[in-house]
């Protein structure tokens, strides 16, 4: 049967905010001990490497794939660094956030993502971990047409497009006037020319998987119009925006808003087109998914759930999905 690794992002490996974080051995056997996962996902501080390593070759647990984020004129060259670290970790992609402002205050252009991602991709060839540019809040690629259009100047210079796709970021987006207004895309959605839903023919989720784009997956669910994260605030008093939905029934207490577990359908849809495409195409680029519940501002931060047990659920649920589709059930 096809391979389909589940992993798990570093920094899900907690219980809730509140709690003291566990110690980096603590966390590399919490997710080997959970059977449920095949490598963590992270790429740590470079003084750091050595001790990963360790806790990697001791539980014998892959660091598969890791991740950052990146602002154009400030700290770009970190992305190189961090690709050739991550190959000496054992990692395959690089997870490469690019935030919507240039340091010099800007809304970077597409070009300019073009050519940072040509600058990573020439790096990732050489030392054998690559980058994947992901759909993410408060980076460029929040307006979720411009994702195609980068794709195109990529793809004209004879280069693969290669993502991540989050879609947590899109479905909460969906029922949800006022997130349409950031970088002004309501009247696409509105209009028609943009389709959020999975359900809807020509959706947005769809045209990045059947371009042969998504290389690696974040799954952290969300749903239409995602209650705001009321239990956590921005140091502008602010509350969190609210892409994270409980996965499992919360016990009372633990979350903020009521839960259905109805709504999660739209997120696991989206989850099962991707899988669909990659079990129907020979070629499809998909390495692995990993869980990315977390305990930020706009996410879990201030809830009483356990991040990781619902983290777990997320991935039992993602391969028996996984199986079933193989199974033809």
């Amino acid at each position: 049967m096809k391979d389909l690794p589940i992993g798990i992002t570093e920094s899900g490996v907690i219980h809730t905010s509140d709690d003291e974080p566990f110690d980096l051995d603590t966390k590399f056997r919490m997710v080997k001990e959970s059977g449920v996962y095949d490598y963590i996902d992270k790429t740590p501080p470079a003084d750091q490497e050595a001790e990963y390593i360790r806790c990697s070759e001791k539980y014998d647990l892959p660091i598969r794939t890791g991740g950052w984020y990146y602002q154009l004129g400030e700290n770009e060259d970190l992305l190189l660094d961090n690709l050739r670290l991550g190959a000496r970790l054992g990692s395959r992609m690089h997870n490469t956030q690019i935030t919507m402002y240039h340091k010099d205050g800007h809304l970077i252009t597409n070009e300019e993502v073009a050519e940072t991602y040509l600058r990573a991709y020439d790096v990732g060839e050489e030392v054998g971990c690559v980058s994947t540019f992901e759909v993410h809040v408060n980076m460029w690629s929040e307006d979720f047409r411009r994702v195609a259009e980068v794709a195109g100047l990529v793809e004209k210079r004879g280069i693969p497009y290669r993502m991540t796709m989050d879609h947590s970021h899109v479905i909460f987006k969906i029922d949800n006037p006022k997130e349409q207004e950031v970088l002004d895309i309501r009247p696409s959605v509105e209009s028609g020319e943009l389709k959020l839903s999975p359900y809807e023919d020509g959706n947005v989720i769809d045209d990045w998987i059947n371009g042969g784009w998504v290389w690696h997956c974040h799954a952290r669910a969300a749903v239409p119009n995602n209650p705001k994260n009321i239990w956590a605030k921005n140091p502008d008093g602010t509350v969190g925006r609210g892409i994270q939905y409980p996965f499992i029934q919360p016990k009372p207490g633990e979350y903020h808003s009521d839960w259905d577990e109805k709504n999660l359908e739209p997120w696991k849809e989206a989850i099962r087109h991707l899988m669909r495409y990659h079990l129907d195409n020979e070629k499809s680029p998909l390495g692995q998914i990993s869980t990315e519940f977390i305990p930020g501002v706009d996410y879990g931060m201030g809830n009483k759930y356990s991040i990781f047990e619902h983290s777990m659920a997320c991935a039992k649920w993602m391969r028996q999905t996984w199986q079933d589709l193989q199974n033809g059930t």
